[in-house]
């Protein structure tokens, strides 16, 4: 595994194995067990959108794999000011070990992986948030006991979230149904892939899509950089909010996951999330051992 640019480029058994390899060093963070197998390495962060979990998770876990990390924001380095992405990425592979990127465009990721020499590590784009979904199946999986035949729902806007989860989750052989607003769908790569499987679900009817899911995900009706449309939004997904009467609808033992920071009231209900808590913060901790299972498999 040389990158982790988007989960399109892994096949289903590349995904289980990184998932493996995030339990044992779970396993192994739970009881203490210190696995150095970065020992001395250097993971260049750049944040060209704001993080909590991402700057946080990444931080703490190449420490505890023995490296250790230098972060750079949009308005502290050179790519901020314009430097193009090929010049960077073959700066920072003569000083870092492997570069985790959080912005805006996938094909900045794709540059930085083609014009340098180091792992890279996409920790969000518009496109896609792979080291989230790892997360969200890795969690999955540890309370379902498998992946292999359940019925994964996400209801919201056709975002990153939602096309990292179409092809993640079938890829793990889950099936998957989708619900959005017209105009707001996932695009048209995400669905050319989908058309694949006989196990993907595509409308406009949160209901429907909801029927006997065994798990059902949101996210934020506007996220980064899409302030400005956020009236427009709230009416365009009306109806598409996590409430107990869309849940009713779902298996009774369905858990809901939510990638964080959640709106309570707008795309999930105080009751829902507080019901789910468990789950959405035992996903938002696995961010950490995902991750460090993906630095693992690509600069150890």
């Amino acid at each position: 595994m040389k990158h982790l640019l988007k989960l399109l480029d892994m096949t289903g058994e590349e995904i289980i194995e990184v998932l493996n390899l995030a339990d044992q060093l779970k396993y192994e963070t739970k009881h203490g067990i210190e696995h150095h197998h970065l020992k001395g390495k250097c993971l260049g962060m750049i944040f060209e959108k704001s993080s909590t979990r991402t700057r946080v998770s990444f931080e703490v876990g190449i420490n505890q794999l023995g490296g250790y990390a230098v972060v750079l924001g949009a308005q502290g380095s050179q790519i901020g000011r314009g430097e193009p992405v090929q010049d960077t990425a073959r700066v920072l592979s003569r000083y870092v070990d492997g570069i985790m990127i959080r912005t805006f465009a996938q094909q900045e990721v794709e540059d930085l992986a083609k014009f340098g020499s180091v792992p890279v590590i996409n920790g969000l784009t518009d496109f896609c948030h792979p080291c989230q979904v790892l997360a969200d199946l890795m969690t999955v999986r540890e309370f379902k006991g498998s992946l292999e035949g359940l019925k994964l729902c996400f209801i919201g806007d056709g975002n990153n979230m939602m096309n990292s989860l179409i092809v993640g989750g079938l890829k793990v052989g889950m099936t998957v149904a989708v619900a959005c607003p017209e105009g707001y769908r996932p695009p048209q790569e995400i669905l050319d892939f989908a058309a694949q499987y006989d196990c993907f679900e595509l409308t406009d009817d949160p209901m429907q899509a909801v029927k006997d899911a065994d798990v059902v995900i949101t996210d934020v009706w506007t996220s980064m950089g899409q302030e400005e449309e956020r009236k427009k939004r709230e009416e365009a997904f009306a109806g598409y909010c996590i409430n107990s009467k869309l849940m009713a609808q779902a298996k009774p033992d369905a858990m809901v996951q939510h990638c964080l920071p959640a709106h309570r009231g707008e795309e999930i209900t105080e009751e829902v999330f507080e019901a789910h808590a468990a789950y959405i913060f035992e996903e938002a901790e696995n961010r950490l051992h995902a991750q460090k299972a993906v630095m693992v498999k690509t600069m150890a």
